[in-house]
């Protein structure tokens, strides 16, 4: 596995291999890997001949300062989990060479940034599609892995794909779990053990909302409000959204439920009463599938 820190020496070896035929594969993170990740480079394998993973903290994403600065850095262990997983190239460029002195280009996509997670966290879709679009130009892949569990984000980046006329495919790979059904995340650790408890809610939720589904129930402020009510038993928790959403345009789904239904949620944990732990914000989603019959 090769390491590279430029901009210009990973161009140079993604058009050496371009050249000799070979299709290349990129898979954006900002470190901390699991095993979601992991398997979001498995996925690429399936789709290219070399697979490049991109480690990058990428500062213009958080609305916070102080959660960029507690964003878990872990890059030797990383590195073995990438070449464990077998990645070609891994990719870990300094802040400055995505943002030189001086930058004052952003990419913006409007509308699907609106809703839901850019409801509550201004300017932080700019942030990501700013340096995606940096890490597309740098690695110049042929297609481009991104976890469901971001939907939003999947969702925004195909948008802007298309839109700019990248000319690259965007794949989008099922959400891992952990045993107990928590969406894996590198934020999980953060959370103390009483809100780690708590945030079982989240996919009981998802759960909850299909088991209505299946047995008939159809209205949208009905399934909003059991979801709704089942997320306040995280007492640890507030609630930044929960919504019924359509899965393509992200327009509210309507009164009566007719066809596949995103049910996004965001909850925002805090430390447990004795301390322990951290703030920690998580996000999961499912399409809900609904029967016409």
């Amino acid at each position: 596995m090769k390491i590279i820190e430029t901009r210009a020496g990973l161009q140079d070896w993604s058009d050496a291999e371009r050249a000799s035929g070979r299709r290349v594969a990129l898979v954006p993170t900002m470190g901390a890997l699991h095993p979601g990740h992991v398997s979001l480079v498995r996925e690429a394998r399936r789709h290219a001949d070399r697979v490049v993973v991109s480690i990058f903290v990428n500062p213009t994403q958080f609305n916070d300062p102080k959660d960029f600065d507690g964003y878990p850095r872990t890059l030797e262990s990383d590195l073995e989990a990438c070449r464990a997983a077998g990645a070609d190239v891994v990719w870990t460029p300094r802040a400055d060479e995505l943002y030189p002195a001086g930058a004052a280009t952003w990419v913006d996509v409007e509308g699907l940034t609106d809703p839901l997670c850019g409801a509550s966290r201004p300017g932080h879709f700019r942030g990501v599609t700013t340096v995606v679009t940096k890490l597309f130009l740098a690695a110049r892949p042929h297609v481009a892995v991104f976890g469901q569990k971001d939907f939003q984000q999947l969702a925004v980046i195909r948008r802007m794909t298309a839109d700019l006329g990248f000319g690259l495919e965007i794949v989008g790979a099922p959400t891992v779990r952990e045993a107990d059904g928590l969406a894996m995340s590198s934020r999980n650790v953060r959370l103390g053990p009483r809100a780690r408890a708590q945030a079982l809610r989240i996919v009981e939720s998802l759960d909850l909302a299909q088991a209505l589904l299946r047995r008939g129930e159809r209205s949208h402020a009905a399934i909003l409000e059991a979801v709704t009510k089942k997320l306040g038993e995280a007492s640890q928790a507030t609630i930044h959204y929960a919504d019924l959403r359509d899965p393509t345009t992200l327009e509210p789904a309507p009164a009566v439920l007719e066809g596949p239904t995103l049910l996004a949620i965001a909850l925002l944990f805090q430390k447990d009463p004795d301390g322990r732990g951290a703030e920690v914000r998580l996000i999961d989603n499912r399409v809900l599938e609904v029967d016409p019959a």
